[in-house]
């Protein structure tokens, strides 16, 4: 079959492409939806299945749907806006967005301060940390990445805690700490790496937004610092004088 319509000029990924990406703006494909497989895409535009690929490609890499290995494909949702103020809390965000927040433990292991995170964490350089690993989501998309260190003598077995609360606000609740902020926030870019790119759902080569972050309690003192990579084409990031 040829790979452009005769009559029209357009070539038939285009077509497929299109004619999915107006299913998608007027409702016919909801958020988080699946779509139909491959055959019945083909069936329907007439196309091989190498052209149905070839749209669904374009459509993710502009990031109007996601494909999960063994899955299939689905519309990604709107962006999240995500607002960053004094008290920042993932699952409150992702609540009032009407979606549902989950979070993940990837891994839990002991390191050392290093004299940067000892300084963010007013430690000594060579103090035991704990260092989390963690994946959040909205509903069944995957938001952000993230390493976040905490002192191991004020927060012992914080890695078994954040596998059984999967939230850093319960896991520091269990502590006795009921109420934290925001110390300081720096925002970067980047290109995801082949970790980040393959915990996200990413293509590789996709940008990242980094988000290097302190709290701190009510006295200001330094509770823990994390570095998050978010994937880039699901946020919005609103700077809040709050």
């Amino acid at each position: 079959m040829s790979t452009q319509d005769a009559a029209s000029g357009v070539a038939l990924w285009r077509q497929v492409a299109d004619g999915i990406e107006r299913g998608i703006a007027n409702g016919s494909f909801a958020a988080g939806e699946k779509l139909p497989g491959e055959m019945e895409i083909a069936e329907t535009y007439r196309v091989n299945r190498h052209t149905v690929r070839r749209a669904l490609a374009t459509l993710a890499e502009r990031g109007l749907v996601r494909a999960e290995r063994g899955s299939g494909t689905y519309v990604e949702a709107p962006k999240l806006a995500y607002p960053l103020r004094s008290r920042t809390r993932f699952s409150e965000i992702v609540g009032a967005g009407g979606r549902e927040p989950h979070g993940q433990l990837i891994d839990a292991s002991e390191d050392v301060a290093t004299r940067e995170l000892a300084r963010q964490l007013g430690l000594k350089t060579g103090a035991r940390l704990i260092r989390i690993e963690a994946l959040r989501l909205a509903d069944r998309t995957p938001i952000c990445t993230s390493t976040t260190w905490l002192s191991a003598e004020s927060f012992p077995d914080a890695g078994r805690v954040f596998g059984s609360t999967r939230s850093m606000t319960k896991l520091l609740a269990h502590y006795g700490i009921r109420d934290y902020r925001r110390g300081s926030t720096r925002i970067t870019a980047a290109i995801a790496d082949a970790t980040d790119a393959a915990r996200l759902d990413l293509a590789l080569g996709r940008p990242v937004l980094v988000v290097d972050a302190t709290d701190v309690d009510i006295n200001d003192k330094p509770l823990v610092t994390k570095r998050s990579r978010f994937a880039a084409e699901r946020v919005e990031f609103l700077v809040e004088n709050t």
